[in-house]
């Protein structure tokens, strides 16, 4: 588990600054989501067979993706998210590195939000946050509830 404090101070707000996407409710959004998706970097690979990478768990097809269908429309952001990109690392598939680079995997968490048009629910709104994950995140799909996205919130961010 990584130190919230340390994660929230040296990666996730100098990310965010930089790219030009911080707010406070983003912040927030990405810590409830790592911390259910993750335990807060408990997890760099999802247990079992799944393909999730990363303190937030993010497919390899749905970092493709966003980079296909979001950030090649909006390639300003997409130059300045390349510069938290260790290049070369993993050649076969960039997606490998979201488990080893913090400042990358943020920023492609971040970007996987930006493509909602519904706002970011405020930061003290804990039970809006875990719905608003729910919803967009881990979809009606998932095995995640707004219940448990709580209870990882207060246990791993509070």
């Amino acid at each position: 588990m990584i130190y919230c404090k340390q994660l929230r101070e040296y990666v996730i707000r100098p990310v965010l600054h930089d790219i030009g996407k911080y707010s406070r409710n983003a912040e927030e959004l990405l810590l409830l989501t790592a911390a259910q998706e993750s335990g807060l970097g408990k997890y760099l690979h999802q247990l079992g067979d799944g393909p999730a990478i990363g303190i937030y768990q993010m497919e390899p097809a749905t970092h493709d993706d966003i980079w296909s269908n979001f950030l090649k429309y909006k390639p300003t952001l997409g130059d300045t998210i390349l510069r938290w990109e260790m290049p070369r690392a993993f050649a076969d598939n960039n997606a490998k590195e979201m488990a080893g680079n913090l400042y990358y995997a943020t920023a492609m968490a971040r970007c996987f939000y930006l493509r909602f048009y519904e706002s970011l629910p405020e930061f003290a709104d804990v039970e809006g946050m875990a719905k608003y994950y729910k919803k967009y995140y881990n979809t009606h799909k998932g095995k995640a509830t707004v219940k448990e996205a709580i209870e990882n919130y207060n246990k791993y961010v509070v």
